[in-house]
């Protein structure tokens, strides 16, 4: 899957419309929790830029796909 960089806004965004919920949150640190997977912890600004690989590696934990943005 080919990603390209994004705001980290945008990124929890289409955590939450795919079926992701915020279970807690510490600061700028969620834990995301959704059923049939183990917990997220999505620790990024809103502002803040999300680079391709890391959105691979977030990808790969969550099922979010290049379309979801």
């Amino acid at each position: 899957m080919k990603f390209s960089a994004r705001r980290s806004r945008r990124v929890l965004a289409a955590l939450l419309r795919i079926g992701w919920q915020v279970k807690r949150q510490s600061g700028s640190h969620k834990t995301l929790s959704r059923d049939g997977w183990p917990d997220v912890v999505f620790a990024f600004h809103d502002d803040e830029e999300i680079g391709p690989v890391m959105l691979s590696r977030i990808a790969k934990r969550t099922g979010l796909t290049p379309d979801d943005l």
